[in-house]
């Protein structure tokens, strides 16, 4: 049957495959188990064929790729709980790391992430994002690729040295602004967030991949590191979640999701956020539902995640909350608010004793109707519950199915290169390789005409310009179809993240 077995409690508590893709919260205390239900939910669908993809911030999920140790404790378990044909065993996994140490690298390229995401990122106020997207749109108008932090910083540079001709036709651009995203470039590079940025940049079918045998892969990103950098952990996992949005295809309803997305220290992605960034942020998370991916929270409070998201996960897994302090109290209150009553449980009260493995479960069952509220005793994951070792690593990532893929980075001709032509000292042009004759151009001596004639001056100078032609005229059919790509992508994540800010 499509479902996974979650635990028992009066009797058996399953998550229906079908209503994966509605969303789901697990939440509790540290150190009451949650970790252990992420393992058995994502074991339990990648057994299902269901691809997953979950950040490993405490380094203990990675014990997915390998089978568990058999011990007295979980058979009494499995006993208990009656599960038939419990065996230790692994999941097919790929790590992945932002910084590329613990798995394959993660890149996307700086026109792929946008001015609003990166400005997200860069943690600039709205006056330094609208600099952003001025140097976004520059870009667009004059064919030039943003693929690393190296291009991004030339383009400043030029928009800074050109500001007043770049304010006269885009809008007003201070060097004051255009020197804080500079710094802010400077901080984001510093704490390692460069690697993210340039090519190969991130296929999204290799996380919707299943092994030989039809088993979904299992994605894990080694967070450790990266989740000292909020800022950047939530926005890439943002950025991930909303790539998916753009690029799957409407589904409808399925027998079971095309991928199962978990988002652990889930506070971090609403802490400090505008009301227009949670609204976007509920929009996708219900949209994306009818993509086939279900999207689940995990974070210590139910009240970490904005209510109107809150609302839009049906699958809940509450684990124990120690009423110590008014914080706790009110966390309390909330969890036993969002449950469908059963009258055989005082939540409020039961949801402060549950014990290690235990939790408050409650799943979408037939035709999309919450069960009432159970108290269950979670099953043991078949996976190794703890970290593996370097050496294990090391092995898995072996046998990877992209081994190589990612690994080496690719530095192709972009803005930074063409802009760095253009600061170097001018060559004469002869006469037999003018390209007017190829392509049909003016005259060499002729006067740039409108806004795209003025800033080709600016960016290559007259006979620069007329020796650029080939070059550019055999990048334009590589460059005009992802740049179209690149400016539809940035008004979804525009109308996503940033609102309806005009550009």
């Amino acid at each position: 049957m499509n479902e996974i077995l979650v635990g028992k409690g009066e009797h058996p508590v399953h998550l229906l495959a079908k209503y994966g893709n509605r969303h789901g919260l697990v939440a509790g205390a540290t150190g009451t188990g949650k970790t252990v239900s992420l393992l058995v939910l994502a074991e339990g669908f990648s057994r299902l064929g269901v691809p997953v993809f979950m950040a490993d911030v405490k380094g203990d999920v990675s014990g997915l790729a390998l089978p568990g140790a058999p011990g007295e404790k979980i058979q009494q378990r499995v006993a208990e709980i009656g599960i038939d044909g419990y065996t230790n065993e692994g999941s097919p996994v790929l790590f992945w790391d932002l910084y590329g140490a613990a798995g394959h690298p993660v890149r996307a390229t700086v026109s792929e992430v946008g001015p609003s995401l990166l400005g997200r990122m860069l943690e600039l106020n709205d006056i330094q994002i609208g600099t952003l997207e001025i140097a976004f749109k520059l870009a667009d108008d004059e064919g030039l690729l943003l693929l690393d932090l190296d291009d991004l910083r030339a383009l400043l540079s030029f928009v800074a040295e050109n500001r007043k001709e770049i304010s006269t036709e885009y809008g007003l651009v201070s060097t004051q602004s255009v020197a804080a995203v500079q710094r802010s470039l400077l901080s984001l590079e510093r704490e390692g967030g460069e690697a993210f940025f340039g090519e190969p940049a991130l296929e999204f079918g290799d996380l919707m991949r299943t092994d030989l045998s039809g088993r979904g892969i299992i994605g894990i990103l080694a967070a450790d590191q990266l989740i000292l950098k909020p800022r950047l952990y939530s926005s890439f996992l943002l950025w991930l979640l909303s790539e998916l949005f753009e690029n799957l295809p409407e589904a409808g309803d399925l027998e079971k999701p095309k991928l199962v997305f978990f988002f652990d220290e889930a506070h971090l992605l609403f802490d400090d956020a505008p009301p227009s960034l949670r609204q976007r942020v509920e929009q996708v998370v219900r949209i994306i539902r009818s993509k086939g991916v279900g999207v689940y929270f995990c974070s210590q409070y139910p009240d970490d995640v904005p209510n109107e998201i809150l609302g839009q996960l049906g699958n809940r897994i509450q684990h124990a909350l120690r009423a110590y302090t008014p914080r706790d109290q009110k966390a309390v209150r909330i969890a036993a608010e969002t449950f469908v009553p059963n009258p055989k449980l005082d939540v409020a009260d039961v949801i402060s004793r549950l014990g290690v493995g235990e939790a408050l479960v409650s799943t979408l069952q037939e035709k999309g109707v919450p069960m009432p509220v159970e108290r269950t005793l979670i099953c043991p994951p078949r996976c190794r519950m703890g970290a593996i070792t370097s050496e294990e690593r090391a092995a898995v990532r072996a046998r990877s199915p992209i081994s190589g893929k990612y690994d080496t980075a690719v530095n192709r001709e972009s803005a930074y290169e063409i802009l760095s032509r253009r600061a170097a000292p001018e060559r004469p042009v002869q006469p037999e390789k003018a390209p007017q004759a190829k392509t049909g151009k003016a005259e060499t001596g002729a006067k740039p005409a409108g806004v795209g004639g003025r800033f080709n001056e600016m960016l290559w100078g007259t006979k620069r310009r007329q020796g650029m032609v080939e070059s550019m005229a055999k990048q334009a059919a590589r460059t005009v179809g992802s740049q179209v790509g690149r400016q539809i992508l940035r008004g979804v994540l525009g109308g996503i993240l940033g609102g309806s800010r005009k550009r």
